[in-house]
């Protein structure tokens, strides 16, 4: 981690997945597999240096562990990763809990529009009580969501997209439904693995920006 314009230090698993720690982690003579160098979902593990950060004794451990990856996700690629202006539109895809994470990052940037995006009505009342301004379920529709949000803008265009989902077909519908010259788009989702995406060339040769964040492109040990 020795330059300050990124947060995917060369000691991670992402890159080139391994599954395995940096330093042979065995039990029983098996050597264990872990999850992004972390298994989280074990009650006790090992796990390198690299994946470890001291926090306050006092902090409450069922709130920090959002702060571990879901909030700082989501809150970060709308502040850190995307840049959300005041006064800008922006459309969440996805509005699970990370996904309503961004949600409340825009809102927290001073966005005037954010539209969630979800095949889940049930999720409706919570976006818009974190934040969200209005929201759409694509299944209501019978053109794509991209020329939904297109109409909705009046033809411009949002000014940020957040695909929170993981899905390669929502992944270019949220490019799509960003304004065609300024318009950012950020992958937030995880894709599937060895996952491929066929998209029409113009949506970016006419200026939009396309992105992805790792961990909202907050750096775990330096962020406030």
């Amino acid at each position: 981690c020795v330059s300050p314009k990124g947060n995917l230090c060369t000691t991670n698993d992402l890159g080139a997945v391994r599954g395995l720690m940096k330093d042979v982690f065995t039990c029983k003579g098996k050597q264990i597999h872990q999850f992004i160098s972390t298994s989280t979902f074990t009650e006790y593990t090992v796990v390198h240096e690299t994946a470890v950060v001291k926090i306050d004794a006092v902090a409450p451990p069922e709130k920090v562990c959002l702060i571990g990856c879901g909030f700082s996700t989501g809150y970060g690629a709308a502040l850190s990763t995307a840049k959300v202006e005041r006064g800008s539109t922006c459309a969440v895809f996805g509005l699970g809990g990370v996904g309503l994470s961004v949600v409340m990052g825009c809102k927290a940037a001073g966005a005037s529009r954010i539209i969630g995006v979800d095949i889940n009505k049930d999720k409706f009342a919570k976006a818009k009580e974190l934040g969200a301004t209005e929201c759409i379920n694509p299944q209501d529709f019978t053109k794509p969501i991209e020329d939904v949000l297109m109409e909705l803008t009046g033809g411009n265009g949002v000014d940020y997209s957040f695909e929170v989902i993981g899905r390669t077909d929502t992944m270019t519908a949220a490019l799509a439904s960003c304004h065609m010259n300024y318009g950012t788009s950020v992958i937030v989702g995880v894709p599937p693995s060895a996952s491929q995406i066929t998209y029409n060339a113009m949506l970016l040769f006419t200026g939009r920006t396309w992105k992805g964040s790792i961990f909202g492109g907050m750096h775990m040990r330096r962020s406030d």
